[in-house]
């Protein structure tokens, strides 16, 4: 379903991290960078270094979205009242793709944006094809009667590597999502942990 296999394990080898929490992972063999200079020692970072590091690992985990994709959702979080970095995780975590992966409807949040591209998603009852459609509390995601025998789909709901978290009132027996609530920065299960504040001093100094 998704061609990101190769670009995926790459972004956890640049960031030295299983940012996702996949058994498969090249970091639970190697945890140097790609490329024949990855293994080199690594010198300290700056301050700027880590705050890239944190927008990048951000960035990555979900998608490897575009710099203007993550800025516009960035934008957003600072307009709205409230703690930035909390905002942006719950705009990011409201997107449909990372709600789709939530679920566990797809085994990657890569294949989750393929997935709603090729339309076998529904939101209240009405098909959606757009990856960064904003999903709001007490909306229903459904996949398709059509494919929901989709290996992908079955394989995906037995991972036993992630938990759904509860946000999200899933019944796979019928493949239907209830999005309950927008998440804060503490009810996301990150593998790894995840700085959003250091994103905002990334953006407030650049």
């Amino acid at each position: 379903m998704t061609k990101r296999t190769s670009a995926k394990y790459k972004i956890d080898r640049r960031m030295g991290e299983n940012i996702w929490g996949r058994p498969k992972s090249p970091v639970n063999r190697r945890e140097y960078g790609p490329g024949q200079h990855g293994q080199r020692r690594k010198g300290k970072l700056s301050d700027f270094g880590i705050q890239l590091r944190a927008k990048q690992k951000l960035k990555g985990y979900y998608g490897d979205l575009t710099e203007k994709q993550f800025r516009r959702i960035y934008a957003e979080a600072e307009r709205v009242r409230g703690d930035t970095g909390e905002n942006l995780i719950g705009l990011l975590e409201s997107r449909l793709d990372a709600v789709v992966y939530r679920a566990k409807f797809v085994p990657t949040v890569f294949a989750a944006r393929q997935f709603v591209n090729h339309g076998h998603v529904k939101v209240n009852g009405q098909r959606v094809n757009i990856p960064s459609y904003r999903v709001k509390e007490g909306d229903v995601i459904e996949v398709r009667d059509r494919s929901k025998q989709l290996a992908i789909v079955i394989e995906a709901a037995g991972l036993p590597e992630r938990d759904v978290p509860d946000y999200l009132d899933v019944d796979h027996s019928k493949m239907v999502a209830t999005f309950t609530r927008t998440p804060a920065l503490s009810d996301v299960p990150y593998p790894v942990m995840m700085e959003p504040n250091l994103v905002v001093e990334f953006y407030a100094k650049n």
